[in-house]
Formats: C-alpha cells, sequence, structure tokens
C-alpha cells in the first residue's frame, strides 16, 4: 500500500502554477508606479520629492502615542475603530455613522467601488489623475472613462457630465487634482451636482484638503449636507504626515456609509494607525502651523519660478506639476543629477512635491539651469 507522499502522480503534463485560472481583468491591470528613493551620491544630500510626502515627521505628540501603541500590536486592532471614528466625526460636526474608515483614502475609494460597480459598469474621472483610479476600477471588472483636463490642467465638469451613461456608477472628481494641482471650484462642482443623476455617486477625493487657500474651493462638508449622493474621501497621509501608517476615510450618508464599511478589509487600520490618527485631530494648532509653512513654501517656489518664465498650473496642493511633454525625461534626468528624485508621467509632464527648504532651492536652480518650456 502507497502512502500519499509516495503515490504516483497522476499521468500527462505536470502540473504548473500557469494551470491556475486568474481573472482576465488582471491582464489589463495598469501598474501603480510609486515614488523611486532620492538618488545616493557621495558628498551630496539627496531628497525625495517624487511622492507628495510631509517632510516633516509626525507631530512629537502623537510620535508618544506611536510609541504606547506599538507595545500592543501583540493585539488584533478596534475592527470598528470606534475612537477614530467618534473622533473624525466630532471634528467635521458629522455622526458616527455617516464615517467609514479604511488603509488610507485609496483603500476608502477601492472600498466604493467594490460597493457600487459590477462588471461592465463605468466609472468616469478627469485624466491626467490619480493614477490609482483606473486600478481600483479595472479590480472590480468596471470601466474607465477618462476625460481629459483643459489647458489649465483642471477638471472639465462639463464634459465630465456629458460622458455619464446609464452604465455610470461613480464619477470622481479629484481636488486640488493629482499631479496637476488646480482645485475644482464650489460654483463648478455645485453645478454638476444639481445635474449628474441622483443614482451616480459622486466622490470627491480632497486628500490635499489642507493645503487649499483659493477662497473660491468648495465647502464639501456642507455640499455633503445638501447631495444624498456625494460622498467626500480624505486622508490622514499628507497633511497629517501619517503616510507610512496607512489611514483614510470617507463622509458618507448612512446607507452609503455601511456599504463602505461592509466592503472594508477586517482589521485594514492598525491599532497603531487608529491611535495616531486620534491624537494627530488633537494637536490641529501645530498642523496647522506646519501646513502654512509648506504653503508659504509652495508660493516661494512658484513666484520664483514665474519670475524665470515659468508658466506652471496653479497649485493648490503640496507639489508643483510641470507639462513639460516630450522634455519630462531630460528635465526628470537633470533633477535626478542634482540629487532630487522628482515623479515622471511618461511624456506628460513631472510633479514635484514641495519639501525642504533645501530640497526647494535645489529645483529652483535646477529649473534655472533647464530654463523653461
Amino acid at each position: 500500500m502507497t502512502t500519499p507522499s509516495s503515490s504516483p502522480g497522476p499521468s500527462g503534463p505536470v502540473p504548473s502554477a500557469d494551470d491556475v485560472r486568474l481573472r482576465e481583468a488582471l491582464g489589463g491591470l495598469p501598474a501603480y508606479v510609486p515614488g523611486k528613493p532620492a538618488p545616493l551620491r557621495e558628498g551630496q544630500t539627496a531628497y525625495k520629492v517624487s511622492s507628495n510626502e510631509n517632510p516633516y515627521p509626525p507631530l512629537k505628540s502623537v510620535r508618544k502615542v506611536i510609541e504606547r501603541a506599538a507595545r500592543e500590536v501583540n493585539r488584533y486592532p478596534d475592527m470598528a475603530v470606534t475612537e477614530l471614528t467618534a473622533a473624525i466625526a466630532a471634528a467635521i460636526g458629522v455622526e458616527p455613522s455617516h464615517i467609514a474608515t479604511g488603509t488610507g483614502s485609496v483603500g476608502v475609494l477601492g472600498q466604493i467601488i467594490q460597493a457600487t460597480c459590477d462588471a461592465g459598469d463605468e466609472v468616469v474621472y478627469a485624466w491626467r489623475s490619480f493614477e490609482a483610479y483606473p486600478i481600483v476600477t479595472a479590480i472590480a471588472g468596471a470601466s474607465s472613462v477618462q476625460v481629459g483636463l483643459d489647458a489649465d490642467a483642471r477638471h472639465r465638469l462639463d464634459a465630465m457630465l456629458a460622458a455619464v451613461t446609464d452604465r455610470t456608477k461613480v464619477v470622481i472628481v479629484c481636488s486640488p487634482n493629482n499631479p496637476t494641482g488646480p482645485a475644482v471650484r464650489e460654483r463648478e462642482l455645485r453645478w454638476f451636482l444639481e445635474r449628474v443623476p441622483s443614482s451616480v455617486l459622486v466622490v470627491f477625493d480632497e486628500a490635499y484638503l489642507e493645503f487649499v487657500t483659493d477662497p473660491d474651493a468648495p465647502d464639501a462638508i456642507q455640499l455633503w449636507r445638501e447631495y444624498p449622493n456625494l460622498v467626500v474621501l480624505r486622508t490622514f497621509s499628507k497633511a497629517y504626515g501619517l503616510a507610512g501608517l496607512r489611514v483614510g476615510y470617507a463622509v458618507a450618508h448612512d446607507r452609503i456609509a455601511k456599504a463602505l464599511r461592509q466592503t472594508a478589509v477586517p482589521f485594514g487600520v492598525s491599532s497603531i494607525a487608529q491611535a495616531a490618527a486620534v491624537a494627530s485631530l488633537r494637536d490641529v494648532a501645530e498642523l496647522k502651523e506646519r501646513v502654512a509653512a509648506l504653503v508659504e513654501e509652495r508660493a516661494r517656489v512658484a513666484a520664483a519660478l514665474e519670475d524665470q518664465g515659468w508658466k506652471l498650473p496653479t497649485s493648490e496642493a503640496n507639489f508643483l506639476w510641470f507639462p513639460l511633454g516630450t522634455d519630462s525625461s531630460d528635465f526628470s534626468g537633470a533633477c535626478h543629477e542634482a540629487g532630487l528624485m522628482v515623479r515622471q508621467y511618461g511624456d506628460d509632464g513631472v510633479r514635484v512635491t514641495i519639501g525642504e527648504t533645501e530640497a526647494n532651492d535645489r529645483l529652483i536652480e535646477v529649473c534655472r539651469e533647464f530654463g523653461p518650456r
């Protein structure tokens, strides 16, 4: 009698992992391209300005909370994210039932698409915009409908409205738009919301909200109160400096928020992330100081480049967009040689994060030598 380990295998080809049937949707799935680390050169300080990270570490009070929370990582986190949900709700003036959390705003966006889209449904968004949009759409088996930006790298909400069909389940509006920088204005968004079918979920992705200074930018929470099909998407990754902890949230009406909680990965938001986000919401004064410093740097760099003759889109985020077309590779290479790792988007352009003062000064010098295009 043979044991299982000694039994002869079936006749025919040797089994292979290639035999496993994977989803066809994966074949056309675009790859997310993360910002690369800064280049290391002897005698030169290198800076990573490719991922829109906050150059400041977490607030001191938050670091202490992280250290304490790290002592209990042998325990599962609160799956309901109770304390953080209550803290977010209190901070923005909504009920806790209107909050759904996830692993960064992109994680919550994935929950949104999973909750709304079946195979063959459509998701409309501007392009170029956040490169995770086509990925989360394709994973759900839905189809992307990309609507080009205007000459100023802004959303064309009229064209996006025209792109809505009976198959459209979600429209994503990224404001400020990543990677180009401009913010949607309130009158534009209100015009759009008045006309889009109420059955279509509109996701207002404002990951860079805290950096916005445009007085015409929308109060998204007020609009959310008026439009039941609006969801507001936010993150702790950018202004709060918690990118490595992955925590974001959506503000949605009860039925939609419940659906987002249903599609969330169980225990997805770690106990450290929950504790750090709660602590970050408490220390608003220092957060505002840091944001103000970055906004001031953004204005300084933009003004210096304008003096050099550069014509860039107006950024309301923590980065600048260089729409260089076929000159993008040369500019990216010049930055690399200067110790700046930037984010190139093919032949569309290059995005550069506002980082440390020294990094920003070096960017100004690179732009001076490269010359406006």
